[in-house]
């Protein structure tokens, strides 16, 4: 277990800030009241967050508060950003790891100056030609790390076989006891199809699955992967995204119809007395706070940008996840498996 880790918060960031910011700290740490190594930078308006932490009962004996009172709104355009938010909560917070000894940054603010200013501060790793943008998605059998979901939307082979090593290194420092089986998503699972770049990493994660990184389960369609068969999923930007975006409104169509048709007739409704408990863990599994926070891989250091418009729950559950990368020692599995990439051995 790491000694000391410090998560910084841009305690700003999207919608109902920082009430919701501060109210998931609060969850969190009740969850965790034993936890002693877990201190939090927050950053933003201080006369605010003292305010919330009254009224959530927080005491500050593993909080630092850094008032910053300029906000990154999202309307912001990256380029703007780059001017203008210097001194923003969302801004220093990922300087945090520069200069206040920060672990991990979290925000649910903009997600294009995120990346941005996260890439400028940070740097990228030297291995690494593009960060990737990766979620966690539920699956038959537990969880799937997805990425690329939207940082870059062209990609080449060389991009694709490092997402496969940045992938596997976030499962393996989440699921510990578990070997990551990587696949690259795909139009069908025979080797012929697919762009040049997917058949020329899919012939080089063959080879570079030998160094036990990771099993490598050749190409995945998209109705499999919530098979649970393959837990990190390959992707360029511009697929991953579709399927992200497909996936969000399949599972938000599910739960509303699913709703509407159990209130139709008073049948329906006495039926539902029988189904509860089944119908509440249907609910639970895809319930998308659980699984809230997407990880910029590719960076010196680790960034996690919670959904905007999540509530407390949905924000406590990404504060858990930036403890548990931390924890996990994630740059360090990170910088090992990049080094079984040719050239970099």
């Amino acid at each position: 277990m790491k000694d000391k880790i410090i998560i910084a918060i841009d305690a700003m960031g999207g919608e109902n800030s920082p009430e919701k910011i501060i109210e998931g700290l609060s969850i969190f740490l009740s969850k965790n009241k034993n936890l002693n190594n877990c201190f939090f930078n927050l950053y933003g308006d201080e006369k605010l967050i003292l305010e919330k932490m009254s009224k959530f009962k927080l005491s500050n004996s593993n909080i630092k508060i850094f008032n910053t009172l300029s906000v990154v709104s999202d309307e912001e355009t990256p380029l703007t950003a780059i001017k203008n938010s210097k001194n923003s909560s969302m801004w220093n917070s990922i300087n945090s790891q520069i200069s206040d000894g920060a672990d991990i940054s979290l925000s649910a603010g903009n997600t294009g100056v995120l990346f941005v200013i996260s890439r400028m501060l940070l740097k990228t790793i030297e291995e690494v030609s593009k960060p990737a943008l990766a979620g966690l998605w539920p699956n038959k059998k537990g969880v799937s790390v997805v990425l690329d979901l939207g940082a870059n939307i062209e990609c080449n082979e060389k991009n694709l076989i490092d997402f496969s090593e940045m992938g596997s290194a976030l499962f393996k420092s989440l699921f510990k006891t578990q070997k990551p089986k990587v696949a690259l998503l795909n139009i069908g699972s025979e080797e012929i199809k697919g762009t040049e770049s997917i058949k020329k990493a899919y012939t080089k994660l063959k080879e570079v699955s030998s160094y036990g990184d990771f099993d490598f389960n050749g190409y995945v369609e998209a109705d499999k992967i919530f098979e649970g068969d393959s837990n990190v999923i390959v992707a360029d930007g511009f697929t991953g995204n579709i399927a992200l975006k497909t996936a969000e409104g399949t599972s938000k169509f599910l739960t509303g119809a699913l709703k509407e048709s159990l209130k139709e007739n008073f049948l329906s409704r006495f039926s539902l007395l029988f189904s509860y408990f089944s119908l509440k863990k249907f609910k639970d599994k895809l319930d998308p706070r659980k699984y809230n926070g997407a990880i910029f891989l590719g960076l010196k250091g680790p960034v996690v940008k919670s959904h905007g418009s999540t509530d407390a729950v949905g924000f406590y559950h990404s504060i858990d996840l930036c403890y548990n990368i931390i924890q996990g020692d994630l740059m360090s599995q990170i910088k090992k498996n990049l080094s079984h990439i040719d050239g970099n051995k």
